[in-house]
């Protein structure tokens, strides 16, 4: 990790149009290609939050490197590059978006994120306690909430650019995007979760849950976006894991739970965040970071 200096935006940094400011990442159009920048911001209950969380953006961009690299003969993927020096003068300060940056094939998003799901937990086990069904899988009567599945799931969700994601099952992401590739998506997105799920499992840490978004370019299904990051997966450190509570995850946990004890109403912008907040949510992000890569 490079800096402790938050980065909160790259519009003054980068001398290429804007295409898109997400609650996390900027996308900037280099052309030929794409440019992500994965800035500090942190969102919770669909506000963005103040401040940001020093290191977040480099440990979200540089996992996401280290997976679609380790991926790649499973799955081709959309990375150019990630060398900020190789942007030449598209960009006034390379020091502060040295490992933020990722330069990226145009792939055409297809429009539904690719959830699966090893554990009955989050939004899953909240529909199955009302149905007993997870978007359209009927599941064994009697299970408890993160039981582990006998087999990882494919819940898929339609992607709405404003509001939630919504969870749909497979039979509706057919009638959206076709048979032939809803099952291609649900067998790449499987076989995905497979590998990081084992790999997970040597390093101490369970993989529940987590989300894919896929591209088309040229006739081919390529993996986009993020992939294995806390903000994309539910990671559990394996001595946390236990039935009927609700599992400290691995990610921006300390920010949910001082809001969830802040009394602020959800309805109004947030107060700034305070320091030990911030400084835990920054630690948790580099503490994953560390288990996953084995490095510092």
């Amino acid at each position: 990790m490079t800096t402790s200096t938050a980065l909160e935006t790259a519009v003054d940094l980068v001398k290429a149009p804007l295409l898109y400011k997400g609650k996390v990442r900027e996308l900037y159009d280099l052309g030929e290609h794409y440019l992500i920048v994965v800035t500090d911001r942190i969102s919770a209950f669909d506000y963005v939050l103040k401040p940001a969380v020093p290191h977040k953006g480099e440990v979200l961009n540089q996992l996401s490197r280290f997976w679609f690299d380790l991926t790649k003969e499973l799955q081709p993927n959309h990375v150019v590059h990630t060398d900020v020096e190789r942007l030449g003068d598209l960009v006034t300060e390379p020091d502060r978006l040295r490992d933020r940056i990722m330069v990226t094939r145009k792939a055409e998003r297809i429009d539904i994120e690719c959830v699966v799901r090893g554990y009955l937990t989050g939004g899953g086990w909240r529909q199955y306690e009302q149905t007993g069904e997870v978007n359209g899988h009927q599941l064994p009567e009697g299970l408890r909430k993160n039981a582990k599945l006998e087999e990882p799931i494919f819940t898929p969700a339609a992607k709405n650019d404003v509001g939630h994601d919504e969870d749909i099952p497979i039979a509706r992401m057919k009638e959206l995007v076709g048979a032939e590739l809803t099952e291609e998506l649900a067998e790449r997105s499987v076989k995905l979760y497979a590998f990081a799920r084992d790999y997970c499992d040597k390093r101490g840490i369970l993989l529940a849950d987590t989300k894919f978004e896929f591209g088309l370019l040229d006739g081919q299904v390529i993996l986009i976006d993020e992939v294995f990051t806390p903000d994309s997966s539910r990671f559990w450190a394996k001595e946390n894991y236990a039935l009927d509570i609700e599992i400290d995850s691995m990610d921006k946990e300390p920010v949910r739970t001082y809001l969830a004890g802040s009394g602020w109403d959800k309805n109004s912008e947030p107060a700034p965040l305070p320091d030990d907040v911030v400084t835990a949510t920054s630690e948790r992000y580099r503490d994953i970071w560390r288990r996953l890569t084995e490095q510092r």
